[in-house]
């Protein structure tokens, strides 16, 4: 089984992701590690040398390599990954692939993403919740047209780990 979670930055993709991936007894991958392992630099120094367009053409083809391999795995996407080139079409039109949108809400990114936002360059210049707020509702709006076309829509962010992934749990088998 391939399952690719998709949602917005801090949504959880990763640390869901691993756990996930444990209790199903499949590899995890993290897109966006495994762009660093290639490029041999962090998402934010890709993004300050060679701009998003270049990070993004680099993100789809790594996607492309991940899903078009004959294993089982959990990949934790980047936020912004199914919402330029083809890299939903990539997700969704791959038949042994299920999609699941880690649904979080706006004030439960605000908060993650405040903490970690120096690592985070789409967002790295708003320095207090509510800009936080207002950006990720305006870019929420755009992306969420993407995020909603996955296969499962899983509610996160509000209760533990354990529960989310035992509401995918449950939608798997």
């Amino acid at each position: 089984m391939k399952i690719v979670l998709i949602g917005y930055m801090a949504s959880g993709k990763s640390f869901v992701g691993k756990k996930l991936a444990a209790v199903l007894g499949i590899p995890f991958k993290d897109l966006d590690a495994e762009i660093e392992n290639q490029e041999g630099k962090s998402i934010p120094k890709i993004f300050s040398e060679k701009g998003e367009i270049y990070f993004r053409k680099v993100e789809n083809e790594a996607l492309k390599q991940i899903i078009s391999k004959a294993e089982d795995f959990v990949l934790a996407t980047g936020g912004g990954t199914p919402c330029y080139g083809n890299s939903l079409d990539l997700i969704l039109n791959q038949k042994d692939v299920l999609s699941i949108y880690l649904k979080t809400p706006i004030d439960v990114l605000a908060v993650r993403l405040l903490s970690e936002k120096e690592n985070r360059p789409v967002v790295a210049h708003l320095n207090t919740v509510e800009k936080l707020n207002d950006f990720i509702k305006k870019h929420l709006f755009e992306r969420s047209y993407y995020y909603n076309q996955a296969a499962l829509i899983i509610d996160n962010g509000k209760e533990s780990v354990d529960d989310t992934i035992e509401k995918i749990i449950l939608k798997l088998f």
